[in-house]
């Protein structure tokens, strides 16, 4: 700590470092924004600048030597957010890591393991779990107003909203398409609802057929002949508890609307949707809804990064752990290779 504020750094340079990270921890009286990092120097200097950030680097383990911060937000595409964290974490810093934790479930333990043995937090981007009405939703449960949650339908999807920029259509160096990342948020939450139960079994469909066309949608325009991942996959999950898991999740889907964003859960006390919260039960011939007000101007990737600096702080526990975040990875990695063999996996 310096002058009594945590020391953050920021590595990758990048949209989510610029709109989000770099405001919301300035904006915090418990820290200060020490210095930034990416492999495109000018880009690093540019932040720097903008947000009178007092140092720059394109070599992050220069940076962490020379600033030594208390915290690092990692921003970067997923291929290097393995490296970086371990880096980040034996440098001594707590990471919060853009989503998701990384390409594989291997990848995932190893950061999870580091944070442990360097008795560092650490956390994912995974926002929309910091929703009023997800908080809400998890409270509820938790004091068994559903009674047993047998089903939970979760499903991120975009009409024409292939990303026209960046890496996003680069297996290489994203892992997949919609799945690693909108889908992601929404199985997060939906299995962070469900508690993490035991796998049973995971079996997934995925096509590219729209990407695989080209052309120019609601994000920009895309090349088909470097579009090397999914377009929508269709997954389904069942736990040994007997409760089960349907996803749906697209950059490209010929439907009706622009942008599908719903989680909802089955009960056989109650059930409920997301975005927004509303509930669903009825008894002795009489049914009934009950509406929760959306706070439309919630800002969740702020409430992400507060929290985050809070349990850094010891001020509170920290929400999205390490440990949920090698569960995660956990089912996208099979819901991937199911798609990829077309055949289901069984067990853990």
């Amino acid at each position: 700590m310096e002058n009594g504020k945590l020391k953050v750094a920021l590595i990758g340079a990048g949209q989510i470092a610029r709109v989000s990270h770099i405001p919301n921890y300035k904006e915090m009286e418990e820290v200060t924004v020490a210095g930034i990092c990416d492999t495109r120097l000018e880009s690093a200097k540019a932040l720097a600048e903008q947000f009178g950030i007092p140092s720059y680097y394109n070599n992050h383990e220069q940076m962490l030597q020379e600033v030594k911060p208390d915290i690092v937000s990692v921003c970067v595409p997923n291929k290097f957010h393995c490296a970086l964290t371990v880096d980040a974490l034996r440098a001594g810093c707590h990471v919060l890591c853009e989503k998701p934790p990384a390409l594989s479930v291997s990848e995932a333990e190893t950061m999870n393991r580091t944070a442990q043995e360097q008795g560092k937090l650490l956390s994912y981007g995974f926002h929309l779990r910091h929703g009023w009405g997800v908080r809400c939703l998890k409270e509820k449960i938790r004091q068994g107003e559903f009674g047993r949650i047998y089903g939970v339908n979760a499903a991120w999807l975009r009409r024409r909203g292939i990303p026209g920029w960046g890496c996003f259509t680069n297996k290489e160096i994203q892992g997949g398409g919609p799945l690693i990342d909108i889908g992601a948020h929404v199985l997060d939450l939906a299995l962070y609802l469900l508690d993490y139960p035991e796998i049973d079994y995971v079996c997934a469909d995925m096509f590219d057929f729209i990407g695989k066309q080209g052309g120019t949608g609601l994000m920009g325009k895309w090349n088909p002949d470097t579009f090397s991942v999914e377009d929508v996959l269709f997954g389904y999950v069942r736990f040994k508890n007997g409760a089960v898991l349907r996803l749906d999740t697209s950059f490209a889907l010929n439907m009706r609307e622009r942008d599908v964003r719903k989680l909802s859960i089955f009960g056989d006390k109650k059930g409920a949707d997301l975005f927004p919260l509303e509930i669903y039960s009825g008894e002795d011939g009489e049914i009934w809804n009950q509406q929760f007000p959306f706070e439309e101007n919630e800002d969740l990737h702020k409430k992400e990064l507060v929290q985050f600096v809070n349990a850094c702080l010891g001020k509170e526990e920290l929400l999205v752990t390490g440990r949920q975040g090698v569960y995660v990875q956990n089912v996208i990695e099979k819901l991937y290779k199911s798609a990829e063999t077309g055949r289901p996996l069984i067990g853990e």
